[in-house]
């Protein structure tokens, strides 16, 4: 076994101190305090060498395994002081624990970011599932829930992350676990098993086509459980369509949109900012419309403003794919000539092809999440509102410190409220 397999059993083996949980009670940060203390006092022998990452032996301080014990401190106080259950606090630490030796032994055998991923990804689930399991001595449908999203999400920081950004990683995967059990999703064993099937089956195809790169792919993945789960089957088809046809539009004539300068890199392949940059309004919708009572808004309008931030990116999307292969393009808002990829820049021919994506989107949700004609009207005019505010936004304000993933993530969350304030201005639905 070599020194990296160790090491990460060992990292491993701490986290499942997360299992006395139910036995310390309020105390169930004790053991990490304790593993604190000790990675804080060593700095010498078989023990250091044993958990030291290089930059914590070129520190002479064990920094990785500090950051890791003090994030599992601070998740085990938030379980008394804040009535967390301990099976959202086991998944989270057993996650990130079980899935970098996961991680680890695939890539023994196999050194390819993929194949590390699923690995990740696999012992993630495997050690959040079985944590729940041990402290709450059941098994349930939502437990599985929150292990395969603590999965996800942990595989896509650590692609993100180093080990010595372990806090950030472990904060966030407890938050939301934490998150997951107050919405109370209650799913069934039949939608759980659906929503891993399907997501794993898009993030394959997205991957193997070259459509999105594994941050990517755990990205949208991660989105279309959280879709299916607490939306349901119309939400998932309406996000995976965005998903699919906006990949297959970064591929559409690539090469003549790399010899002009407009053509996404890593050949096409969108990452996990473009992806959460497009997808990050719909998940809030989402997230609101599975809060339910507890927020004071009617579900009807989380379901428009998804569907109308959805129909933004895919409008967008297409806008740019399309419209950057004609020309000459202008900008929005001097109508000025501008060289083909300045942001901002449309053709007419991608305003075209971008009210046709936000057209598909709104004749989707009208089918699959009940809207009415007047409901599907309204996610088409959030698309093109959304569309635009991008294109004004890339002319003015993009650059700098502000990136196209913040435009889009502004643009999107536009083109979903302005579907929802228009049911509010129309009459069509009372808070």
């Amino acid at each position: 076994m070599t020194l990296p397999l160790r090491r990460a059993a060992a990292y491993a083996l701490v986290s499942t101190f997360a299992l006395a949980a139910p036995l310390l009670g309020r105390f169930a940060a004790a053991p990490f305090v304790v593993v604190a203390v000790f990675a804080y006092a060593v700095t010498d022998g078989p023990a250091f060498r044993l958990f030291a990452y290089p930059w914590d032996e070129n520190a002479g301080r064990l920094w990785s395994l500090l950051g890791f014990a003090l994030a599992a401190t601070g998740l085990g106080v938030l379980v008394p002081a804040f009535d967390v259950g301990v099976g959202a606090f086991a998944a989270a630490i057993l996650a990130l624990g079980y899935g970098d030796f996961g991680r680890r032994l695939v890539l023994e055998y196999r050194e390819r970011a993929f194949a590390g991923s699923v690995g990740f990804v696999a012992a993630a689930l495997v050690g959040a599932l079985l944590g729940q399991v041990v402290v709450a001595a059941a098994v349930t449908p939502t437990m599985a829930f929150l292990a395969v999203s603590a999965a996800l999400l942990a595989g896509l920081l650590r692609e993100t992350f180093t080990e010595r950004d372990y806090p950030y990683v472990v904060l966030s995967v407890g938050l939301l676990c934490w998150l997951l059990t107050a919405l109370d999703p209650a799913p069934s064993w039949t939608r759980i098993t659906a929503a891993i099937a399907l997501t794993v089956v898009f993030g394959a195809l997205s991957y193997g086509l070259g459509a999105a790169s594994v941050t990517g792919m755990l990205t949208g993945v991660f989105l279309g459980v959280l879709a299916l789960v607490l939306g349901g089957y119309g939400w998932f088809a309406v996000l995976v369509t965005f998903f699919a046809v906006g990949g297959l539009a970064s591929k559409y004539r690539y090469d003549e949109k790399q010899d002009i300068g407009v053509a996404e890199e890593n050949d096409g392949a969108r990452g996990s900012g473009n992806v959460l940059g497009n997808s990050l309004a719909a998940l809030l919708a989402l997230l609101g419309y599975a809060a339910g009572p507890a927020v004071p808004v009617p579900g009807v309008l989380f379901a428009l403003a998804f569907a109308g931030s959805v129909a933004t990116a895919l409008a967008d999307t297409l806008s740019s794919e399309i419209g950057t292969l004609y020309g000459p393009p202008h900008l929005l808002t001097t109508f000025e000539t501008v060289p083909p990829g300045t942001d901002g820049a449309v053709t007419w021919q991608g305003e075209l092809a971008g009210v046709a994506g936000a057209l598909v989107v709104a004749a989707l949700a009208g089918a699959l999440l009940g809207f009415s004609t007047t409901g599907a009207t309204l996610v088409l005019a959030g698309g093109v509102v959304g569309m635009t505010v991008d294109s004004l936004a890339g002319a003015t304000i993009e650059g700098g410190y502000v990136g196209n993933q913040t435009v889009n993530a502004l643009a999107t969350g536009c083109g979903g409220l302005a579907s929802a304030l228009l049911a509010l201005a129309l009459g069509l639905v009372a808070l």
